[in-house]
C-alpha cells in the first residue's frame, strides 16, 4: 500500500478571515496518519482567496473523507471541495 495526495480547495467564510490562522487550524485538526504537505493560495473574486492544501493520507485510510470532516469542523471554514487526487 501507498499513500495518496488530494489537493482540496477550502473557502474560508469571509475575506477578513487571517489566512496564515486557518492553515494553522487546518493543520491541527487532520486526523492521525494525515499530513499536509503544503498549500497554495486561489484569488476567487473580490478579495476572497481560497487555501489549496496538498493532503497526503496512507491508502488503507479510507479515501479523503476524515480529511475534509475534519476541516468542514474547523472555525472559519465556509466550503471544501476536492480538486485533484492521485497516488504518490
Amino acid at each position: 500500500m501507498g499513500d495518496v495526495a488530494a489537493q482540496i480547495k477550502v473557502m474560508p467564510q469571509s475575506p477578513e478571515i487571517d489566512l496564515d490562522d486557518l492553515e494553522d487550524r487546518l493543520e491541527e485538526s487532520l486526523p492521525k496518519g494525515a499530513k499536509i504537505r503544503g498549500f497554495q493560495r486561489d484569488e476567487v473574486a473580490f478579495g476572497l482567496v481560497a487555501l489549496l492544501p496538498t493532503v497526503i493520507v496512507p491508502d488503507d485510510a479510507g479515501g479523503t473523507e476524515a480529511v475534509e470532516e475534519a476541516f468542514a469542523d474547523v472555525e472559519g471554514v465556509e466550503s471544501i471541495a476536492v480538486e485533484n487526487v492521485g497516488r504518490l
